[in-house]
């Protein structure tokens, strides 16, 4: 979940008593459920593209330096006066770095709205790849129709699923269809790493490169491209400050980030290497696509089917919170001296349908989520997971930062920098050269 920037919110209404400080096992699954979103659908793919062995140390490096900037986050928190991403930005920057800082957490969380629908779209209704055709679990049962084409299906979806849920004023009271989408999840990757243990033990999977192949089609420079998509899976920095001020002990919320990202990794390496060894070279940059498939056994294809339905659940659900709190973001930075948007429903419903209208016009434009998770990957997720961090540490207000934090942090921003560049550069060029 999204929090609002810029002022302290709790996650859950308020109550009569004193709320009891937070625990760390609780804390390990909120961070966890902020990481681990759309962004697992592309990690087989990163396999795919980098081989095994890169694949696995990019995921590491990631975390590691995901932890870093999450302790140098809380501590210029805790140094300074406030409690909020924003507000570290603007104590360090000024009024133009929580701006910066709010509109990067509003880009983040418009692209993560309009990947949900195009992840959705995909399940629902397939999507073509060239001339390879992939038919969605509506088409499956029912045949080809206008009525559960990509564009009515999303369509049916926003009005009567999503419309309903994020017209809910209080986050509180989307706390059971959390619940539900956190099984959904669950259910998501046991299933499919069971799939492709079942598929091992019978010697039907593909042999998977440990190292990745360059030849005419793959360039040195295209490997970069795989960068923003982890970076991106693991953005989860605007959620850092509503869940560490929950702690009685500041100390306790660096445990819990560093078992949250040990658990996402994990995760993300079992999803990335099961799903890489069911489908070798075919797979698709969002892996739900290729479940689409025949399976050999009546059991196979039902587990073939209950993994893109739970995902796709999944994402209905989770998408309402996403909603929510950048509809606030967009409000706070819009309209500053209103009164609090819960109290204008005018206002409140204006900003509801507008997002609505602008993500399902996105999704349906946008037909695949490597280049949006590249994008976000590339701008505003490396900055607030990165940059931003960086940035604060050389600044140092507080005058807290030590010499290896200086080093640290600059060698962060460098990377985030080089790879960002490379891999919208990369991009670029492909385009061109593809309609040359």
């Amino acid at each position: 979940m999204f929090p609002t920037v810029g002022v302290s919110v709790p996650l859950l209404g308020e109550s009569d008593g004193a709320m009891p400080p937070a625990s760390v096992p609780g804390a390990v699954f909120n961070v966890a459920t902020s990481i681990v979103g759309a962004g697992i659908m592309s990690i087989p793919a990163i396999m795919k593209v980098l081989g095994v062995v890169p694949a696995f140390a990019m995921i590491i490096v990631v975390a590691v330096l995901a932890e870093l900037s999450v302790e140098f986050l809380m501590r210029f928190t805790h140094s300074g006066e406030t409690t909020t991403y924003a507000g570290v930005m603007r104590e360090a920057f000024g009024s133009p770095g929580a701006l910066a800082a709010q509109v990067c957490v509003i880009i983040t969380n418009v692209g993560g709205l309009i990947l949900y629908l195009i992840i959705i779209g995909d399940v629902l209704s397939g999507k073509q790849d060239g001339g390879e055709v992939h038919l969605g679990i509506l088409q499956q049962w029912f045949g080809i129709h206008w009525w559960n084409s990509r564009e009515f299906a999303l369509l049916f979806t926003l009005v009567f699923v999503m419309f309903p849920l994020v017209l809910y004023k209080r986050v509180e009271s989307l706390k059971y269809s959390s619940a539900v989408s956190t099984l959904l999840a669950v259910a998501f990757v046991g299933i499919c790493c069971g799939l492709a243990i079942f598929a091992l033990v019978q010697g039907k999977t593909q042999t998977p490169r440990l190292f990745p192949r360059l030849d005419n089609q793959t360039s040195f420079f295209d490997l970069f491209t795989a960068v923003p998509v982890v970076v991106t899976a693991f953005t989860f920095h605007f959620n850092v400050h509503p869940i560490g001020f929950e702690f009685a002990k500041p100390s306790q919320m660096t445990t819990a980030v560093r078992l949250a990202l040990l658990l996402c990794a994990v995760i993300y390496i079992s999803v990335g290497l099961f799903g890489y060894l069911l489908f070798g070279d075919s797979t698709q940059s969002d892996i739900l696509i290729n479940f689409d498939q025949s399976n050999d056994s009546v059991v196979g294809s039902l587990f073939n089917t209950l993994i893109r339905v739970s995902y796709a659940l999944h994402i209905m659900l989770v998408f309402p919170l996403l909603n929510f709190s950048l509809r606030s973001n967009i409000d706070e930075v819009l309209f500053p001296n209103k009164p609090m948007l819960a109290t204008d429903n005018k206002r409140f419903m204006i900003l509801t349908v507008v997002l609505l209208v602008f993500s399902y016009l996105a999704a349906i434009a946008i037909p695949d989520i490597w280049y949006f998770f590249q994008f976000l990957g590339s701008t505003s997720a490396v900055c607030l997971a990165f940059i931003f961090p960086g940035s604060i540490v050389l600044r140092d207000a507080c005058g807290i930062s030590t010499k290896r934090d200086k080093i640290i942090a600059l060698i962060m921003i460098i990377l985030a920098v080089v790879t960002s560049v490379l891999a919208i550069s990369t991009n670029i060029y492909n385009a061109f050269s593809s309609k040359s």
